[in-house]
């Protein structure tokens, strides 16, 4: 997780994301530190081990609390670089951030795919795309944010089956990152489907997450704009498995379906309300999970 130095509205990012909305305050740094502290101690709290790195002033990165989009990390030992849709988010790839990851985690492959900026081809990691890691399957809802051709490279490269659709908003724009319409856990997903209009895309979702074993607990589009679909399974140092989303996520849901979520594991939940407002983003997009091996 990146401990942001200067978070504020980023209008390079807001317009092909619906989910920002320009914050009234001045207090914008002052107030998603405060949230993001909360956060890692609610985290830390439950036994979940939290590599906190603090963010730079240069260059200006004011969504660098959002890391997921530029770096995820595999159980193979590899780490994967993507190209970022905002020309003021490629500075994100911040080489102190790498650094203090080789200090911690075996890496023994470096994968970049950050060229493909080049020829206006974007692909924002495990915003872009939500990996169902022990079916090797990946969703992506298709957007100005990721290319079928860049995902299906990605696919091709990391041997996963790749499932892409079209997921809209109730005004009909595309989705800009699938994390934010599905959650894919490890024996249910959480999602959107009404935001995948195509009757055949959509059978084809829900038929491959039948194939893959997983329950399917739906979120209507009210949820989805209140970040439910932007949830994220962690486990702590115990091997205990939490979903982790924001309070607002987590107030947007009935009592079915937390008593539903809570029958596979506890939630965990903060207030992350200056970073949602602002960024566009929520908890999931808050954290690059890690599954590199440590280092003894």
């Amino acid at each position: 997780m990146i401990k942001p130095v200067a978070f504020d509205f980023n209008a390079e990012t807001a317009v092909n994301n619906a989910f920002q909305q320009q914050g009234s305050n001045e207090q914008a740094q002052q107030k998603a530190e405060a949230e993001f502290d909360g956060f890692v101690q609610k985290l830390t709290a439950a036994g979940v081990d939290v590599t906190v790195v603090q963010d730079t002033p240069v260059p200006h990165t004011p969504d660098s609390i959002f890391p997921n989009n530029w770096i995820s990390f595999h159980d193979d030992g590899s780490i994967v670089l993507y190209p970022m849709y905002a020309a003021n988010r490629r500075a994100e790839r911040k080489q102190h951030v790498l650094d203090t990851i080789a200090s911690k985690f075996e890496v023994k492959e470096q994968i970049d795919f950050s060229a493909k900026e080049n020829q206006q081809q974007f692909l924002e990691g495990t915003g872009s795309m939500v990996l169902d890691r022990d079916k090797r399957i990946a969703y992506a809802c298709l957007s100005p944010r990721t290319a079928k051709t860049v995902f299906e490279e990605w696919c091709s490269k990391m041997h996963y089956t790749p499932c892409s659709f079209y997921s809209v908003d109730e005004n009909g724009s595309e989705i800009y990152h699938t994390n934010v319409m599905m959650c894919v856990a490890d024996r249910y997903v959480v999602i959107c489907l009404d935001s995948i209009r195509d009757e055949a895309e959509r059978n084809h979702v829900i038929e491959t997450i039948r194939n893959s074993g997983k329950k399917i607990i739906e979120v209507s589009y009210s949820q989805m704009n209140r970040f439910a679909g932007n949830m994220l399974q962690v486990q702590n140092n115990d091997g205990t498995k939490f979903l982790v989303m924001s309070s607002q996520a987590y107030h947007s849901l009935t009592a079915e379906q937390v008593k539903e979520l809570e029958l596979y594991n506890p939630i965990i939940h903060s207030d992350l309300t200056t970073i949602e407002t602002n960024g566009g983003g929520s908890a999931r997009c808050m954290i690059a999970e890690v599954f590199l091996p440590v280092k003894n």
